[in-house]
């Protein structure tokens, strides 16, 4: 298995495929981190979940980045959990 750095993600990061949807739009939504990822289509709304090796690899490039203070106030800290 390759030594790769894991890809930094945010919620609200707009990104490209580099596939298109069967809608006709390329440009996806973060909405969801984890082992697996959550993306809206930005053309029909569509929401799909990819496993974050397969993101990896269709991913062309980004066009916005989300907000790191959403994504870190969401994400809970190693060790502690959820209320």
């Amino acid at each position: 298995m390759p030594d790769r750095p894991v890809l930094m993600l945010l919620l609200g990061d707009v990104v490209r495929l580099r596939r298109r949807h069967p809608c006709g739009g390329d440009t996806w939504l973060v909405d969801r981190l984890g082992a697996d990822i959550g993306l809206r289509c930005q053309s029909c709304g569509r929401h799909v979940l990819l496993e974050r090796a397969i993101l990896e690899r269709r991913l062309a490039g980004f066009l916005e980045r989300g907000n790191p203070e959403l994504t870190a106030a969401s994400t809970p800290e190693p060790g502690r959990a959820r209320p």
